[in-house]
């Protein structure tokens, strides 16, 4: 009999904690290190937040069991949320709270998904959804767009790609890993060609106030309001204010899938952690004010970057319109020799990379097809001069 069971064997490592986890490690032993791998803000959490979570914890109430779905006033601050960034109408009841918006990623799969089910998978896609697909029976059927296409998938793709066993589709926009954002009109478009289909809409929407150059991201059930029976919405506050080590995501959806998905979580986890969560309900009723001042922050090393990288000999970076990545192509630089050594897939160059001249970033085999690298520009303005100027002497060195 094997130790491990084969489904949970067959999980990779996440990529880009591991890439993270091994800068920290090397800045731990004193190396000078500079990681672009982590997908969290550098800034800390807005105060109101933190003095919110703080009296908090002096509340008994706080230090019990709370409803599995959610406090009422974190699901109620959740509907006027969504009802005043989206213009999407939903109640309390198809809200469920999670530990995080990668728990909701895995709930909202385990809960739809048959064994044997397809599930669409844009490409570059985030390195946790192909995962959860799998734990929940599921096949992810990767559709590549390329930065020819600004890494985004079109209907000609996806109907391609369908088959009778199509389940469901992910859809992100601002897309982690590329920072690409769809416009309304491919919005629209992806949509009623999943309403036509009886496809699965599971909508990531975590990064939807980091965009930038006048880029919209609108909720698709919005733009198709037929869907609204068969989308699923993942979000939390962990990109938009700060707060990745709070783990407060939800799901929002139909009121069947929602109590599906309850029903999992109360065997699961039970509730978030209730400080966590009344400091959420402080974060989504407050204003934006310091959403926006970090928005200006990640604007301006968004254009650093960019620049920078599209100096380096074989690198093209397309300028993203959200989140706060980058993902250039480095193809041009495969296959050429630098310090000995001849890298030809994007894992090699980003393990010499981080080697000779200590910057970490994620290689594109950690989303789908090798070539490239993705690099979070969520670090000072020194650091990505730093970094990003350490990756084009030793590039250039090649031959």
């Amino acid at each position: 009999m094997t130790r491990i069971s084969a489904r949970i064997a067959a999980i990779a490592e996440s990529a880009t904690l591991a890439v993270d986890a091994k800068a920290k490690a090397l800045k731990a032993a004193g190396r000078p290190v500079i990681g672009f791998g982590a997908g969290e803000p550098d800034f800390p959490t807005p105060d109101y937040i933190v003095e919110a979570a703080a009296a908090a914890t002096k509340v008994v109430a706080n230090h019990r069991y709370s409803p599995t779905p959610g406090l009422p006033d974190l699901r109620d601050a959740i509907v006027a949320k969504t009802k005043r960034d989206s213009n999407y109408e939903i109640t309390a009841d198809q809200v469920l709270v999670t530990n995080g918006g990668k728990q909701a990623v895995y709930q909202a799969f385990a809960t739809i998904v048959e064994d044997g089910d397809e599930v669409l998978l844009p490409s570059p896609y985030w390195t946790t959804y192909p995962e959860c697909i799998k734990l929940a029976g599921g096949k992810a059927v990767e559709v590549f767009a390329d930065e020819t296409q600004n890494y985004l998938v079109t209907v000609e793709q996806l109907e391609a790609a369908r088959t009778p066993k199509t389940k469901a589709l992910l859809f992100c926009s601002p897309s982690n890993p590329t920072g690409s954002v769809y416009s309304v009109e491919q919005v629209k478009a992806i949509g009623e060609w999943a309403l036509k289909n009886n496809i699965w809409i599971i909508a990531d929407e975590i990064y939807e106030h980091l965009l930038y150059d006048g880029a919209t991201a609108p909720s698709m059930p919005v733009v198709v309001p037929g869907l609204a029976d068969t989308v699923i919405i993942i979000n939390g506050v962990a990109k938009t204010y700060a707060m990745t080590g709070w783990r407060v995501g939800w799901m929002i959806g139909p009121k069947d899938v929602i109590k599906a998905a309850t029903n999992l979580q109360s065997h699961l986890t039970s509730n978030v952690s209730n400080v966590a969560q009344r400091a959420a309900i402080a974060a989504l009723t407050g204003d934006l004010a310091a959403v926006h001042k970090m928005g200006e922050a990640f604007n301006r090393r968004r254009k650093l970057i960019v620049s920078l990288l599209n100096e380096i000999p074989g690198f093209s970076c397309p300028t993203p319109t959200g989140a706060f990545y980058v993902y250039p192509s480095v193809k041009g630089v495969l296959g050429k020799t630098i310090r000995g050594k001849t890298p030809t897939t994007s894992a090699e160059l980003a393990t010499l990379i981080l080697d000779e001249v200590e910057v970490a970033a994620v290689p594109g085999e950690a989303f789908g097809p090798s070539g490239y690298l993705r690099f979070s520009y969520a670090l000072s303005d020194e650091d990505i001069v730093e970094g990003i100027g350490r990756i084009k002497k030793l590039i250039e060195e090649a031959n």
